[in-house]
């Protein structure tokens, strides 16, 4: 029997006791039973505020709004709607296109220790287990949807996950509510519409309880899963060197296959990065770590470029290799932003650029053209950037985007690596250094 209690156990089991409950709402008959049952207990009710998403792809979007704000009204229930572009960009399927913008407008009004509650029930659970399985999917695919995890800055929380269909529409007829219906819902040329209407049926007339016991594979898979990533994370760490986020080629070689695969995709999760398959795994095995130390291998693929330098292995996400242009320096500005996602900025300091030739300098902020030469502090002679940068492993393909500081059009400083000894002075109060940050 379904009752608000449910609700309670699930928040009380992630620890969401003081911050905001939301839910996710879109007028069906199983956010509809989810929002009846909290609006029935009034601690809950007097927390929640129901989302409604307004995809605008089909022609009823906007009666379903409507619907969805005069039923949290008469529940006493607060409501927010959001309209979203929800059409598919390149490279993304419609019911890709239309999860990431529902998941980013959800998303964005969550705040630390806020949940979002969802009405995926047992039977949601059996289909995405077993797409997951007919896609090849791994572990984690096979261990199906969590009831809880990560959101936003806040808490994604399925208290229905282990409810059977059945129940919650048995509620819905028992309460006699009223709920929409998405005509897609029914239309089998998407997979998991097809596995509703032509297959779930058919497996359940010969197993009746597949739900359940799919459900309890889902959680040994979850639970094997769990296992695996300490195992991953562990040996992670000994391949892993932060300050670049780079693996070493030579440690990494030192596991087996497995070992290594893991630790891939260890790497890939930690990145925010869609997890490689198998081809892919190949691929970077074989014409990137084993291209040789001399080699300059280029795997793109999985939105990022996975390259080698020496013993690192590194891994650029595609908006990494943008085009920078050169820029003034603006009088008194502390600060300047580098293309989308790099920052330079001064920094007071004891030694470096004196203050006061910086002020009084037309500065400018340039980038490689080759051929560029430095005198340093403490060392003899001139010194070409190239030859600079491979003393210290700088990889080829980040030099092109390290800024160089130009005062008075003479090359003063690069990035926060070196400054020239022509304008470098030690033991001041009054000099200014340089960080360069990436976003």
């Amino acid at each position: 029997m379904l009752t608000p209690r449910l609700i309670e156990s699930a928040l009380e089991s992630c620890e969401a006791s003081s911050g905001q409950i939301f839910l996710a709402y879109s007028g069906g008959v199983d956010s509809h039973v989810l929002l009846h049952l909290c609006a029935q207990d009034p601690a809950l009710r007097d927390r929640l505020t129901a989302l409604h998403v307004h995809h605008g792809l089909q022609s009823q979007a906007e009666a379903w709004a409507s619907h969805a704000e005069a039923t949290a009204r008469a529940l006493g229930v607060k409501f927010l709607l959001f309209r979203v572009d929800a059409h598919p960009k390149s490279g993304e399927s419609p019911e890709e296109a239309a999860r990431n913008a529902r998941y980013a407008a959800l998303q964005s009004v969550m705040a630390s220790g806020d949940v979002l509650l969802v009405a995926q029930h047992q039977d949601d659970q059996l289909e995405t287990v077993l797409l997951q399985l007919l896609r090849g999917g791994g572990l984690l695919g096979l261990a199906g949807m969590p009831a809880s995890l990560p959101f936003g800055r806040g808490t994604l929380l399925r208290p229905l996950l282990h409810v059977r269909k059945q129940l919650v529409d048995d509620y819905a007829a028992a309460q006699q509510l009223h709920w929409v219906e998405d005509p897609s819902n029914h239309e089998s040329v998407y997979d998991r519409n097809f596995l509703r209407q032509e297959v779930l049926p058919l497996l359940k007339q010969r197993w009746p309880s597949c739900d359940q016991t799919v459900a309890r594979a889902a959680g040994h898979c979850a639970e094997a899963y769990a296992m695996l990533a300490d195992i991953a994370a562990e040996s992670f760490a000994e391949v892993y060197q932060e300050s670049d986020n780079t693996l070493s080629i030579e440690r990494l070689n030192a596991f087996d296959l497995p070992r290594r695969q893991l630790i891939i995709r260890h790497w890939f999760g930690r990145m925010g990065l869609k997890m490689p398959s198998k081809a892919f795994q190949a691929q970077l095995f074989d014409q990137v770590i084993g291209a040789g130390v001399n080699g300059d291998p280029v795997l793109c693929g999985q939105g990022c470029q996975i390259r080698r330098y020496r013993d690192r292995l590194y891994c650029l996400k595609g908006d990494q290799g943008e085009l920078l242009q050169d820029l003034d320096w603006p009088k008194n500005r502390e600060a300047v932003i580098i293309g989308q996602r790099l920052t330079l900025s001064l920094v007071r300091s004891m030694s470096g650029i004196p203050e006061a030739v910086w002020r009084q300098s037309s500065v400018a902020v340039k980038f490689r053209r080759g051929g560029e030469i430095i005198a340093l502090p403490g060392r003899q002679g001139r010194h070409s950037l190239k030859k600079l940068y491979q003393e210290i492993g700088i990889p080829p393909w980040q030099r092109e985007a390290m800024p160089l500081i130009y005062l008075d059009d003479k090359l003063a400083a690069v990035a926060d690596l070196w400054i020239s000894a022509e304008f470098y002075r030690q033991d001041q109060n009054d000099c200014v250094r340089f960080v360069l940050r990436r976003d």
